[in-house]
This record gives structure tokens, sequence and C-alpha cells, in this order.
């Protein structure tokens, strides 16, 4: 690929996105949405059912629970990019997009760095929430860092599933009625709890989510709990697992949304 070619692919891509962050000033109802969700569940969980729960350690638990929220925010690109691209799909927007003298790759991947950004965002009143409540970052500042990036890591490989989703399903309709089942993914990890009280078949399924991987990660590299080297492969080495994790889905989902993007949703 010649550097002609390069800059003019992201010229493209810097226009999509710029026109993703313009289309959330306008209609911010869904971002609102992710955003203000982790800081209800932050005080729901932490408050209203945090004394009935047990965690590993002396550990209090919303310190245990935080990090979780955090990769529940990286998780929302599935939502956020199903809902925004299956609106592109209905509204014939993409049909518009390719007729234009542009890159093929440039809607997808304007819409995949939005959504990094709009992490980026969601993380900060999260965050300051948490340190209100009691969570500290015990690890190190280069530490906390790297859980940030791998956090921002992780949301761009769910914004990529979220958009080849929302090109499967062409609707606004359909991507809402199966947004429902993304807010079950956390739930089958330990975001919320221990996988160790879960029952065997569901312990397996819950350690083995990418979700749980990236939140033991985010706990350790926090210092709020120390990766278990009985656990499970990802929960034992939970950086290593994470980062395999989001580069095996992004190595998948981008070139199936490329494609689905360049044949017209076919």
């Amino acid at each position: 690929m010649s550097d002609t070619t390069l800059r003019w692919a992201a010229r493209d891509t810097a226009a999509m996105l710029d026109r993703q962050l313009t289309r959330l000033r306008h209609a911010p109802a869904l971002f609102t949405i992710t955003l203000v969700a982790p800081l209800m569940m932050l005080v729901l969980f932490g408050y209203v059912f945090g004394s009935a729960i047990q965690v590993p350690g002396s550990g209090d638990y919303r310190e245990y629970l935080v990090p979780g929220l955090f990769v529940s925010v990286a998780t929302g690109g599935i939502l956020t990019g199903m809902i925004g691209t299956a609106q592109d799909m209905q509204r014939g927007v993409m049909d518009r997009f390719r007729t234009l003298p542009m890159s093929r790759a440039a809607v997808p991947l304007g819409q995949a760095a939005s959504e990094v950004l709009i992490a980026a965002v969601g993380l900060v009143p999260l965050a300051l929430l948490g340190l209100a409540v009691g969570w500290r970052v015990q690890g190190g500042v280069g530490a906390a860092l790297g859980a940030f990036g791998l956090l921002l890591l992780f949301r761009l490989a769910t914004a990529w599933i979220g958009q080849y989703l929302g090109m499967v399903v062409g609707t606004e309709e359909a991507a809402g009625q199966l947004s429902s089942l993304t807010f079950s993914l956390p739930m089958v990890s330990n975001t919320y709890v221990p996988t160790d009280g879960m029952p065997g078949w569901l312990r397996f399924v819950a350690d083995w989510n990418p979700i749980s991987a990236v939140v033991a990660a985010c706990r350790d590299l926090f210092g709020n709990a120390a990766a278990d080297p009985d656990a499970a492969w990802p929960l034992a080495h939970p950086v290593a697992a994470s980062i395999g994790w989001s580069l095996l889905l992004v190595a998948v989902f981008m070139p199936l949304t490329v494609r689905r993007y360049t044949r017209g949703g076919r």
C-alpha cells in the first residue's frame, strides 16, 4: 500500500471519526445511558448487595467491584457499535457512503476509533466515583496506566464485534432486542462476584469468558486483587490472556466487518 493510499485512508477515517462524534453530540441518549449505567451499578451493588457478597481476602467489596465496572464500560462497545451501525444500515447511510470515493475501511475504522474515545471519557466519572466510595489504586502509576490501556484495547475489540452484529441484524429494532443479551455477558464472569461459588459448568464458562480475563487483569494491575495461580489459565495469567483475547477478537471481527460493509451488508 503506497503512502498516498495510506494518507487517503487516514483522511477518510478522520472524517468518519468526526462524523461519529458530531452524531453523538446531536443524539447523546445512547452514550448517556452507557455512561450512567455503570455509576448506578456501583451504587446498587456497592451499597445494596455488597454486604451480602463475599470477596477473596479481606478487601472491601467496592474495591473489588470497581475494576469489574471499568470492564463493563469497555464491553459497552458491543451495544453502542451494534445499535449505531444498525441505525445507519436501516436508514441507508451505509449505502450512500459506499457510493462515495473513499476508503472502504474508513467508515468502520472511524466508528471503532470513536468508541475508544467514548470509553476513555466514560471511564473518568466512574473512576472519580470509585475513588469517592473507597476504591484505590494500589499497584503504582505505571501499572494503572497499563490497566487503562488494556481497557481501551478491549473496547476496540468489542466495538468491532458490535459493528459486525449491527450489520448482520440490519435494523435498529432487531439491535435493540439483541442488546438485552449484551448486558448478560458481564453477569457470566467475575465482574460482580468471584467465580468459585458458581456451579462447575458455569464456572468453566465464566473463567474462559474474555471479560473475566480483563477484569482479573485490571484487579491485578490496580493492586485490588492478585491473580490466582491455581485458577483457570486466563485468570492465572490475566494480562497475557486479556491482550490475547483482544487481539484475537480484532483479528476476527475487523476483516469480517470491513468485508460485510464493502459487500453492502450481504
